[in-house]
């Protein structure tokens, strides 16, 4: 019971974010809003981490299987996916180290951060 109870709190976040990407009219996927409020509600402790920590281990653990049905999916349309391979290649080739970059400051930043206080 107590797994149906954090796994009830993961999917109250995910439709709450589902009703942000609707309301909201930004560019924003549910999954970032989701992100986000989680976050939030994690580091203000209105969701203390012991009420979902074990479901979302668990969670963690199976997310390899998770992308099955995508990967598939891309197998399907690689036809499709030939005439854009280009573009793709460049996205994925200018995007994977901006994101490496990015994420390196912001460790350092809330590293230095916590050495402060």
């Amino acid at each position: 019971m107590k797994y149906v109870k954090q796994l009830m709190i993961i999917l109250a976040v995910s439709f709450a974010a589902e009703a942000m990407e609707y309301l909201i009219p930004l560019p924003v996927t549910a999954s970032v809003y989701g992100l986000l409020l989680m976050l939030a509600a994690l580091t203000t402790h209105v969701i203390p981490l012991k009420k979902v920590e074990e479901t979302a281990d668990y969670l963690v653990n199976i997310m390899a299987v998770m992308f099955v049905p995508a990967a598939v999916g891309i197998m399907a349309a690689m036809e499709e996916l030939k005439q854009m391979a280009l573009p793709l290649i460049a996205a994925v080739l200018i995007s994977t180290p901006l994101v490496m970059i990015v994420t390196g400051w912001t460790a350092q930043f809330i590293l230095r951060r916590r050495k402060k206080e």
